[in-house]
Parts: C-alpha cells; sequence; structure tokens
C-alpha cells in the first residue's frame, strides 16, 4: 500500500497538476491539505473517473483536507470532536479527516501555522497540538488498526530540517515550544518514517515561492509521515518527490510517499 500527503494549496488551482501526479503515481492513498473549497464545489468527478474514493472536509478560501482512497474507507470523521466525543472550537477550521482503509487507520492533519511566537496564533496552534495529542491517544486506545499519521504539520522536528537553521528557535515552525508539542505527540508511539530511511539533512518539502527558495533549495522539511510499529515494519521506503513542484503555478509543499509492504 502506498500512501502519499501533499498540501496542495488550492485543489482547484492544482487540480490538472494532481492528476497528471496521480497518473504518473497511482498512489493507494493521497491525503491532500488546504484544500481550500467547501464540500459540494470539491471537483470530485476527474478523480472518481479515475478510480478514488474521496473523503472531504473544506472551507472557502481557507484550510480543508480530503483522503483519496482507492480501496473503500469506512469509519470516516472529521474534526477532533468526532472522536473525542464533544464539541470543540477547533473543528470550526476544517483540519482533521480519518478513514480506515485496507486495515490501516489514516489520519490526515493541517496543523496551524501559528503565524507569529507569542501571537493569539501561535498560543492556538499550541492548544491544537495539545487536543491532537488527546485525539491520537484516544483513536488508539479505542481501535485494533494501526495508525498512519500523515499532512503538514508546519513544524520542523530538528534542525536538519531546515536549510539553514542558524537563529530559526525564534522562529515560527521552529521554536522549541512547537518542537516539543509535536515530540510529545510522537512520543505516544510514532516514527518519523523518513527519517527512518534518511538520516541526513538537506531533504525538504517546502519551499517559499519568494526569492528563487526552491530553485537554490532553501526549503523546510514539514510534511511528515508518523507510523505506528507494526506499520513501521512494514515500512520499505519513504520518499519526497520533487517533480511537483518544478511545474508550472505549483504548489509549494510536495508530496511526501510512504511504500508499505502487504
Amino acid at each position: 500500500m502506498k500512501i502519499a500527503t501533499w498540501n496542495v494549496n488550492s485543489i482547484r488551482s492544482r487540480q490538472a497538476i494532481v492528476l497528471d501526479w496521480l497518473a504518473a503515481n497511482p498512489v493507494d492513498v493521497l491525503c491532500l491539505q488546504e484544500t481550500k473549497v467547501v464540500d459540494k464545489d470539491f471537483p470530485c468527478a476527474p478523480f472518481e473517473e479515475i478510480g478514488y474514493q474521496l473523503a472531504i472536509s473544506g472551507q472557502k478560501s481557507y484550510n480543508g483536507v480530503a483522503i483519496f482512497s482507492r480501496q473503500p474507507m469506512t469509519e470516516i470523521s472529521a474534526g477532533f470532536g468526532a472522536v473525542l466525543g464533544e464539541e470543540t472550537d477547533l473543528d470550526e477550521q476544517k483540519r482533521v479527516i480519518t478513514a480506515v482503509i485496507g486495515g490501516v487507520r489514516v489520519v490526515n492533519l493541517y496543523v496551524p501555522n501559528g503565524s507569529a511566537i507569542k501571537s493569539e496564533k501561535y498560543d492556538y496552534k499550541l492548544r491544537w497540538f495539545a487536543t491532537l495529542q488527546t485525539y491520537l491517544a484516544q483513536l488508539q486506545s479505542s481501535i485494533v488498526s494501526d495508525l498512519c499519521v500523515c499532512g503538514d504539520f508546519n513544524v520542523a522536528p530538528d534542525d536538519r530540517d531546515i536549510y539553514k537553521p542558524d537563529g530559526k528557535d525564534k522562529h515560527i515552525m521552529a521554536s522549541p515550544p512547537e518542537r516539543e508539542a509535536l515530540a510529545s505527540v510522537l512520543g505516544l508511539g510514532f516514527t518519523d518514517i523518513f527519517r527512518h530511511f534518511t538520516p541526513d539533512g538537506g531533504h525538504y518539502s517546502w519551499w517559499d515561492y519568494r526569492q528563487g527558495g526552491f530553485a537554490k533549495n532553501r526549503g523546510w522539511r514539514i510534511d511528515h509521515i508518523y507510523l505506528t510499529d507494526a506499520l513501521c515494519d512494514r515500512a520499505q521506503s519513504c520518499t519526497i518527490d520533487l517533480e511537483p513542484r518544478r511545474r508550472e503555478k505549483p504548489s509549494d509543499h510536495t508530496p511526501v510517499i510512504v511504500d508499505l509492504r502487504d
């Protein structure tokens, strides 16, 4: 089973790029973030025509997550509240969707950016991470499926994940509280599967559109796939595909793909 995660920065703007990529890379599961469209306007038909079932949770102009699957999906839910059993204001932003596919519980996330350290949005991000930890712990205690948690985490876990890390501890996406919040989530028993295969730095999944960020490889690795132990044992590879970032008018992110042995 191949599972990919990709922040597409508007599915309607990148529809052709995503379709072309799927034609060349027919993954079993594709998790998208920042789809930026309400559900009724999501361009479902082109993806259904090439064999995917869709689970979507979106909103106009901002956020939005979706799961495409070639296999049937069960136990689909969106938001923290569906699992935690209580309403939360964090679900006003569409950032969480999950489904069971082929015996694997896939959790697709779009973590808040945080805007700036000490801002209200930064505090929101840390609160979001704390709720995510509770959410994933609840999933672990209530299901028998293995977990694959993936998406745009808007955090570079350590300095290897930033092209020029000096001084970035005072920068959004690399501050100690953000890294500690992510580490607490991973402490539930998740492995960063890309790092499992590729320990060296210089590998990124996001590049700023400005100042030739991609051409100069001035990137950050903020898109991740995390696996529980049993799935980690099944993993054969985890790669970052740079090709879509080379396209005209691409997303500023590019896909990350894990290949799991059946």
